[in-house]
Order: C-alpha cells, then sequence, then structure tokens
C-alpha cells in the first residue's frame, strides 16, 4: 500500500514499508511518510491493516535523503536499501515489485532535489578547505591503523591452534562485529570523500565562471 503523490506536490509521500532490524527481530511493518520539502524519511510504529498513524504521533525514526544512495536489492523483486550521506542504512521492502518501483523511483527523485540544494550552499573559505583536507587525510589513516587491526584479529582466530578457538560463538561474533564495523566506517568514508570532491568541483566551476 503506498499513497504517491507528485513530487511537486506539497503532500508527503507515504505508504506501508516493512524493515529490516536485526536478525532477532527480522522484518517489521512500519509507516514510512517522505515530506518532499525537507527532503525527510521519517518511519513509524504500525500494525498492519485497520492501523492507523496519529497526527502529533512521535516517528520511530528519520533518515535524511540529501546525498542518499536508494538502490534496489538483488536479493528479491521487493526490497531495496536507502544508504544515507550520514552512514546509516535502510533495508526496506515493499509488498511486490511495481511497489518498490514506486518508491525507489519516487525517493531517487526526491534525493536528487536535496542533493543538488546541499551543493548549492556557499563553498568553503581556501583555509577551511585545508582543515577539511587535513581532517580527512587523519582519518584515512586511521582507517588504515583500524583495517590492520581488523586483519590481525582475523588471523589470530583463524590461525589459532585450538578447535575450540574456530567455533566459540563470542569470538566469531566479535570477529564479524568488527568485519562489519571496518565495513560501514569504510562507507562513511568514501561518502564524504565524495562530497569532498563535490564541494571543490563546485568552487573551481565557480572560480571558472567568475573570470
Amino acid at each position: 500500500m503506498m499513497k504517491a503523490s507528485c513530487l511537486g506536490s506539497n503532500r508527503p509521500l507515504s505508504g506501508q514499508l516493512y524493515k529490516y532490524t536485526n536478525v532477532v527481530k527480522g522484518w517489521q511493518q512500519r509507516w514510512f511518510a517522505v515530506d518532499p520539502e525537507s527532503g525527510v524519511l521519517s518511519y513509524y510504529l504500525f500494525d498492519g491493516p485497520g492501523d492507523t498513524v496519529q497526527p502529533g504521533q512521535p516517528a520511530r525514526g528519520e533518515a535524511h535523503l540529501a546525498g542518499a544512495v536508494i538502490c534496489p536489492s538483488d536479493e528479491d523483486s521487493k526490497t531495496f536499501t536507502i544508504n544515507c550521506a550520514s552512514g546509516d542504512m535502510l533495508k526496506l521492502r515493499a509488498t511486490d515489485a511495481r511497489a518498490r518501483q514506486e518508491w525507489v523511483n519516487s525517493l531517487r527523485a526526491i534525493a536528487e532535489v536535496h542533493t543538488k540544494a546541499m551543493g548549492a550552499n556557499p563553498p568553503l573559505q581556501p583555509r577551511e578547505q585545508l582543515a577539511v583536507h587535513d581532517a580527512m587525510a587523519s582519518a584515512r589513516q586511521q582507517l588504515q591503523t583500524t583495517e590492520l587491526s581488523d586483519a590481525a584479529l582475523a588471523r589470530c582466530i583463524e590461525s589459532s591452534d585450538s578447535p575450540f578457538l574456530h567455533t566459540d560463538p563470542d569470538l566469531l561474533l566479535l570477529k564479524a562485529t568488527s568485519a562489519a564495523s571496518m565495513q560501514c566506517l569504510l562507507q562513511c568514508l568514501g561518502i564524504l570523500l565524495r562530497q569532498q570532491q563535490y564541494a571543490t568541483a563546485n568552487i573551481k566551476n565557480s572560480s571558472s565562471d567568475s573570470h
């Protein structure tokens, strides 16, 4: 079920989707609403047909679509993901393939509008640009160190002489959590680098236009 308004309308895009929470809770029904003006996706507790979101009901969570990447999933014809510029990711499932495509198209259109608006903000001054470059370089160095530590942890667990360590649930969880956290940090850095490149390109374009 989806109530998709025209993108030029002030009414929010809204409808029911399933949100993947975690391995234990799995998929849960939520009511999603997007405000095209603010570019914010909000979701609410929702018990299914017959249930309604009450006016003033607090959102269970929010995600800003500016800079977000919306991708259909390869696992099936209903699932898609929203990778936010903040590094957060929402894994969602529509009722069918057609509904998924409607959501993906609409969310991409709204995200594109707000991403362009974000890029139109005044560029950073040269001194601020240098500070950003230094911060990015420092973040890359820290991540390289962390990546080496993650690899060392994995080798330590895998090369242990004790067969019990290979199947110890706590160690396996530690290894998986470490690897997942590493991937998340790398994705976040990638998003920040793309935003930096975009801002740098805007500065160059602005400079060439002024001459």
